[in-house]
Order: C-alpha cells, then structure tokens, then sequence
C-alpha cells in the first residue's frame, strides 16, 4: 500500500526502478537521489512517482560503469549538450577500455596456444652520449601511458619554441622503482643537437653513454612484457645486467601513426660493458 500523501515508501520504489534499497540509501546519503520527503519521526524515506525515471536513468548509467560523480554531471547538467557531452565522454573511455579487454584477450589466447615463447633477436649496443629535452616525474604504472602522451605532446611543441634540431627518436627511461612498485621516476626525452634554454617543467638533460642488450618490440604494449622477458631471460643467463633505468625508443609511435601493428619501440637493457672501449 502507498503511504500517505500519494509517496512510494523506499520498499515500493526500489521494486519499481530495480534499484536496491541499500543503494538507494547510498545514493541519498551521497547526494545523488534524495527521497522527496523524510518523515521526521521514522526517518522513513518516501519518494514520488516521477523520480522514477531519474532513478532509471542513474540505473543504466551505473551498468555502465559510471562512477557516481559524473553520473551526478550528467544528472545535474544545466542543459542536454551539457548532459550529451559527460555521457558521450563516458562512451568513448568505455570503448576505449573495451579495446583493451579485447587486446589482453587477443594476447592471452597467443600465449595459450604456443608451445615456447618466440624467438626475439637481442643486440648489444652502445649508445653515446646525447644531449636532449626531457620531462621527468614520479608517476604510477596506472597513470603512466597518459602521462607519456602528454610530456611528449609538450616536448614536440618544445622543440620549434627553441629551435631545437631532433637528433632522434622520442625516448623513455623507466626506474626500477617504477616497474617493481608501480611508482617510480620516469623520464620522457627527445635528444637534440642544439636547443635554447628551455623553461617550465621542461629540462635540458645530459645522457651519458652506456651499453644495453636491446630487443625490437613490433605492435601494440599489450604484449611488450614478453619483449621484456625475453630481453631480462638473456641478460640473466649471462648474468651481464647492471643498476639502471630501462630505456624504450619509440622508432614508429602513437605520434606517427594509429595503426598499432605498425609502432616499432626498441627496449634496451643495461648491461655490462661487452664491447671494447674506444
């Protein structure tokens, strides 16, 4: 039976919405759906009819995953473009994550079905020193492909601010720290020949020589850990690696195509000095 006044009681209405009566208590006590009256003696919530459909609507935009503060957005914009512009913001992180999902499946199904890993060809090399622009921070695995994009989207614009020539391709040092407890001192750099004064976050950056046993990872990241771990399984069974960051060279990236099959990134590993001194 309805209460008095023509209000659902919290029961009634989260049998008509298919919403919880646990979350609807939550999503009253977060601001997100308040009931239309509490009775200021039982502190029952009673709600109206036509806050069912605002409640269906939180409903199916928390199936999606929505978190609770840009539902709020969305139930709170001024206007439908307002309302439009968080939803479709939403959809594209959604489709974004379904790449993903799709990729590690697409991986793991790889893994299933081999035998052995492949065979990935390893180099030592030694890279001289360099000069060049860089960004560096302390960042969380979580966080760390957004950030890339960003401090290399402002090392590119960088570099005509300060008539800077690019003596090679966009590059990564990556800590310890970072890969053992997903958070760590990374740094994005691009090496240049000559270059102005830079200002901001922006740095100029000396890069000492150093010797690395370097893998080339073709594709998408989704499967760069298995370039690491064949690169790590050689430099562990000759027993050569050494203290340092890990260096990725972006040869064909995000910046020069979308096509993932196409990206090229060389992983080097330090090593011990294998080769000669000049």
């Amino acid at each position: 039976m309805l209460p008095a006044m023509g209000l659902l009681g919290i029961g009634d209405f989260s049998r008509m919405t298919f919403l919880s009566v646990k979350a609807l208590r939550h999503y009253h006590d977060v601001g997100l759906l308040a009931p239309a009256e509490i009775d200021p003696v039982s502190g029952y919530r009673r709600y109206d009819v036509a806050q069912v459909p605002t409640a269906q609507v939180i409903r199916r935009l928390r199936e999606l995953g929505m978190p609770i503060d840009d539902v709020r957005v969305v139930m709170e914009a001024g206007d439908v473009r307002e309302r439009n512009a968080a939803i479709s913001a939403h959809l594209r992180r959604m489709e974004g994550e379904l790449e993903r999902t799709r990729a590690t499946v697409e991986s793991l199904r790889m893994l299933l079905a081999e035998d052995s890993p492949p065979t990935v060809a390893i180099e030592y090399r030694t890279i001289g020193a360099a000069q060049a622009l860089a960004i560096r921070e302390h960042v969380s695995s979580v966080e760390l492909y957004d950030w890339l994009t960003e401090a290399f989207t402002e090392l590119r614009a960088t570099l005509p601010e300060l008539g800077a020539r690019r003596a090679g391709a966009d590059a990564g040092l990556y800590s310890s720290e970072l890969l053992e407890d997903e958070y760590g001192e990374v740094v994005a750099f691009v090496p240049v020949e000559a270059a102005g004064d830079p200002d901001g976050r922006v740095e100029r950056l000396r890069l000492p020589a150093a010797e690395y046993a370097v893998a080339l990872h073709v594709g998408s990241f989704e499967n760069l850990d298995r370039t690491f771990a064949a690169v790590g399984t050689v430099v562990a069974e000759r027993a050569i690696g050494v203290q340092g960051a890990i260096r990725e060279t972006y040869l064909v990236g995000a910046f020069e195509t979308a096509d993932e099959a196409q990206h090229r990134t060389e992983i080097c590993w330090p090593v011990f000095q294998t080769t000669p001194a000049d």
